[in-house]
This record gives C-alpha cells, sequence and structure tokens, in this order.
C-alpha cells in the first residue's frame, strides 16, 4: 500500500544536496538562542522538590539533539520574527517532548536511551509515570504564561494526538499483521505532529500570512516523517554505541517498522515464522538478526524504507520555496539532508 501522502499541497520538489551538511552548521544561525532555550530548559525541569529537581536534572544532562527547538527557531528566524517568545515556546515543545519519551520507556520497558538508563530503569515505573505526568503540565504551565489561547489550542491538540498515536502504537504490539498505512499514521502522530507544531507556532509567532504558516506545518509535518522513518532504518543500520540502545530494540520490544512490514508484504510464509518467533520470544534465541537482515537486504526493503524517508525530506524542503533566502532558509533546507543522512 502506498503511504498516505501527508503533504499539503502540489509543489515541484528540488534537487537533493548530496553531501549532507553537519549539524553544527545548521544550528550556527541559532547559536545563542539555543543557549538560552537550554538555560531555561534546566530552570523549567528544577523544582523544589529534591526527587523532582534530582530527575530533572537527569533529564536535562541526557543530551538529545534539540531537533524540535532548533526547528522552531530557525523558523521563526526566517520569518523575521523580533521578541523572546521563542525561547518559551522552544523550551516547551523540548519538554512535552521529553515527557513523551519519559512515558514510551515505561511503556515499552526500555532500559537504555541515549546510551544511559532510562528513568524507569533507575527510579522505577510508578515515580517515573508521574513525573511524565509532571512534565506535560509544566510544558503547559509554561505556555500558558504567554497569555494566547491559539498557541495553548496548537499545543493541546498536538498533545492529545501524540497520546492517541501511543495508544494505537501500543494496540498493535505484538502484532505481525501491522499494515504500512498503520504504520505511518502512528508516526504522524507521535512525531511528525510535534514537528509541524514547532514550525506551525513559529508562524504564528512571526504574525506570518495564513498561506505561509499552512507551509510551516507542511514543512514540518513532512520532516518529522523523514524522520521518524530514518529511526526505523537505525533501529537495524546503526552501531549499537552510536544509537545508545541495542540494536533491533523496536523488534524485541514487538513493534514492528518499515523494513520488517515491507518485508512481510511479500507474503513468503518463512518470513512471517521469522518474525513471529522474535515478537513471542522478545530475542533472537531460535531467529537471529542475522538471518533477518540478510531477508531484508536480499528482498531490498532497507533501501525502500530509505527511498520512502528522502520523498518526505524532499516534500519537507519543497515547503520552504515561498519563504525568502537567507542562513535560516538554508539551514532549514540542510536540515532535511541531515536528518535523511544521519546515523544516531
Amino acid at each position: 500500500m502506498a503511504e498516505p501522502d501527508v503533504a499539503r499541497a502540489r509543489i515541484p520538489v528540488p534537487a537533493r544536496r548530496l553531501t549532507p551538511p553537519a549539524l553544527a552548521q545548521i544550528l550556527a544561525p541559532i547559536e545563542e538562542d539555543l543557549l538560552s532555550v537550554e538555560r531555561e530548559l534546566r530552570r523549567s525541569l528544577g523544582s523544589d522538590i529534591e526527587i523532582i529537581r534530582t530527575v530533572g536534572q537527569y533529564l536535562s544532562e541526557g543530551g538529545g539533539k534539540r531537533i524540535r527547538p532548533a526547528l522552531l527557531l530557525l523558523c521563526a528566524k526566517m520569518c523575521g520574527y523580533r521578541g523572546d517568545r521563542h525561547i518559551l515556546f522552544a523550551t516547551v515543545f523540548e519538554i512535552i517532548h521529553t515527557a513523551t519519551l519519559v512515558h514510551d520507556d515505561v511503556i515499552d520497558g526500555s532500559s537504555l536511551r541515549r546510551g544511559r538508563s532510562t528513568v524507569h530503569a533507575r527510579w522505577g515505573n510508578h515515580l517515573t509515570v508521574l513525573l511524565g505526568d509532571h512534565l506535560y503540565l509544566t510544558a503547559m504551565n509554561a505556555a500558558l504564561t504567554a497569555g494566547d489561547l491559539q498557541l495553548i489550542r496548537v499545543l493541546s491538540d498536538i498533545t492529545l494526538e501524540m497520546i492517541r498515536g501511543e495508544i494505537m502504537q501500543a494496540h498493535g504490539n505484538g502484532r505481525a499483521d501491522v499494515t504500512e498505512a498503520e504504520h505511518l499514521e502512528v508516526m504522524r502522530r507521535k512525531t511528525a505532529l510535534l514537528f509541524a507544531g514547532c514550525s506551525r507556532v513559529a508562524g504564528l509567532l512571526s504574525g506570518a500570512p495564513a498561506d505561509r504558516v499552512e507551509n510551516l506545518d507542511g514543512f514540518g509535518l513532512n520532516l518529522g516523517m523523514a524522520y521518524q522513518i530514518v529511526d526505523d532504518l537505525l533501529d537495524f543500520t546503526a552501531d549499537q554505541a552510536v544509537l545508545g540502545k541495542p540494536v533491533a530494540n523496536d523488534l524485541r520490544e514487538g513493534r514492528l517498522t518499515l523494513p520488517l512490514i515491507y518485508l512481510l508484504e511479500l507474503g513468503e510464509k518463512k518470513h512471517l515464522d521469522m518474525v513471529r518467533a522474535v515478537l513471542e520470544d522478545r530475542d533472537f534465541s531460535r531467529v537471529s538478526l542475522a538471518e533477518i537482515m540478510g531477508e531484508m537486504e536480499r528482498h531490498a526493503t532497507l533501501k525502500r524504507t530509505r527511498a520512502l524517508a528522502l520523498s518526505y525530506s524532499d516534500r519537507a524542503r519543497a515547503f520552504l520555496a515561498p519563504f525568502p533566502d537567507g542562513p535560516a532558509r538554508r539551514a532549514l533546507e540542510n536540515a532535511c539532508d541531515f536528518i535523511t543522512a544521519r546515523s544516531f
């Protein structure tokens, strides 16, 4: 089944750069703003309650690429925003993202993220669920200080859709019959809508015309899809030391990703038997990862996954066409290449 077309309009696709730029080059136009976001993030994760402060510090020290705040800051700069509320909302989006990761790790039973113990592995499920809830409300309370109900509505709608996406994914856990369309819809809700929210809020803060705001939304949505599809690829192809968690972790935790969904689409019983064995055992005791990798490479399902990521990246770049050329727009265009070429 072909992927659902999340693009908002038919826009000519420009040629792709052959050499992806370094992340530092992408972030250069907003370096000072990102430092401000980092300071605001640490302040927001603090508390007069010791355990909240301890876990908040642990989370803030966990790193991450800060892709979502960077997206908002770059879009705001491209739109000529003047003010300081972009720092607040970039921080809010990162807190929401952090909350989803905290909850996801509990649901998935993950013990590692970014090469470190997850919060629930260190402090237990009960405390971690409450801390995730605390992060969501911290983000919303911070956003309320801006006094803009339109922006609060954007955040609320996105958070609700992300939770619905998580429910959909949990419902499909352990199933070997998940379709491409179902999987892409979970991606849209869980990941892409947050990217779209970052770029949309940047446009709204800047007072951009409605058509430009929709372009920003389409850019973020397609970029988020590309990002998550690359994650599906990296789950099999990345080095564990770089990935920060075990290779093929999604399959171990009972989730099919695109390379496997494409493999099972071929309808061969041996593929289904292999995948079901891992889904049932939650390990590779009966079927080796090398066997599964060999089948995916033989049938080019990894290449098909990468091609899909590139198509979404191209769609994202096309939505930037109406905006004036400058450092911020070029950085966003480069981000499309970075996301599809990344190894972590």
